[in-house]
């Protein structure tokens, strides 16, 4: 087996041990990473080895620090996202390099897994526009319900900036999704402004 397998099997591993479920039963991290890395490798369909598995670490243990571990505010929000993007780059490159990935490699999935160089970074624009399909696709309905007292523009104003974070590529596969009429609506109003 090689480094690459192994530290993909290390990062499952830490998956598997995410308490929530998805609707098949299986831990709900698991299914976000095979999501991740499924949009990855349509994006950019010669997707190095380090670049999958970065998809696979983009929620990494992300259970081990709940949102309400921060204060329940706009400031709060970020510093519990900024938190998280450096403890899974962190986590990432441990299991990467304790599998026999080169230190470089894993410090260049590190840096992807951290959103360092969005917009600017072709690995970690991948990983963020992946994480925006995967949101869009598969979890925007609950989101939404989870938040049923948000106003319509709220909602708007979260997709007008999830857009904005994704490329050209990304948006054009957006734009193919198969999404509920009014989650449709929604989008087709925040892209149109």
């Amino acid at each position: 087996m090689d480094a690459y397998q192994r530290a993909r099997e290390s990062i499952d591993a830490a998956h598997a041990a995410d308490p929530a479920r998805a609707a098949d039963g299986r831990p709900a991290e698991l299914v976000y990473a095979e999501r991740m890395e499924a949009w990855v490798a349509r994006l950019v369909p010669d997707a190095s080895p380090r670049l999958r598995l970065a998809a696979r670490c983009q929620h990494l243990e992300r259970w081990t620090l709940p949102r309400a571990s921060f204060p329940l505010d706009k400031p709060g929000y970020h510093a519990w996202r900024r938190t998280l993007y450096t403890r899974q780059a962190e986590r990432a490159r441990a299991l990467l390099v304790a599998a026999g990935v080169p230190d470089a490699e894993a410090a260049e999935v590190a840096e992807w897994v951290s959103k360092t160089g969005l917009k600017t970074n072709a690995g970690t624009q991948a990983l963020e526009d992946a994480a925006c399909l995967v949101f869009l696709e598969n979890e925007i309905g609950a989101f939404a319900a989870q938040h049923a007292d948000y106003p319509r523009e709220k909602f708007v104003d979260i997709l007008r900036k999830t857009w904005r974070k994704m490329s050209p590529a990304a948006q054009t596969q957006a734009r193919a999704l198969d999404l509920p009429p009014a989650i449709a609506a929604l989008v087709q109003e925040a892209v149109a402004t």
